[in-house]
């Protein structure tokens, strides 16, 4: 089996995630993923595709990220590996939509207008 890429975005980070047969290592930007996220929630988030369709061991990735926060970047993650794994065996797709996976979701930062402190904030009124 040849190298798999895809691509996941989320908010302001974009994954291209490389999957190919392995032990089932998991490396961000050339680090462990238990270093690039600390914390067990963020690296369930990048796990939960593997284990849903039970590949947990059986593929290495590779991911390269930029951009946004971390909870960002591992939504990114998940949704790169998904698509990644689409393309390995095509009837995981409807686990991992029924899961919502595949589903990139399209909430982004609103733009902070002129004349206002924040995007919705306004300056307090006065009326004299």
């Amino acid at each position: 089996m040849e190298v798999i890429n895809a691509l996941g975005r989320r908010k302001a980070a974009v994954a291209r995630v490389y999957l190919s047969e392995g032990k089932g290592k998991i490396t961000v930007n050339n680090r462990d993923l238990e270093n690039f996220f600390p914390t067990k929630s963020l690296q369930y988030v990048v796990n939960q595709p593997l284990e849903l369709v039970e590949a947990a061991g059986k593929f290495d990735v590779k991911i390269n990220i930029y951009g946004g926060g971390i909870k960002g970047q591992a939504e990114a993650i998940r949704l790169g590996i998904s698509r990644a794994l689409i393309e390995v065996n095509p009837e995981h797709r409807d686990s991992l939509k029924k899961a919502g996976f595949l589903t990139r979701d399209p909430r982004v930062v609103e733009r902070k207008k002129p004349g206002q402190p924040k995007a919705r904030k306004k300056f307090q009124f006065s009326k004299r």
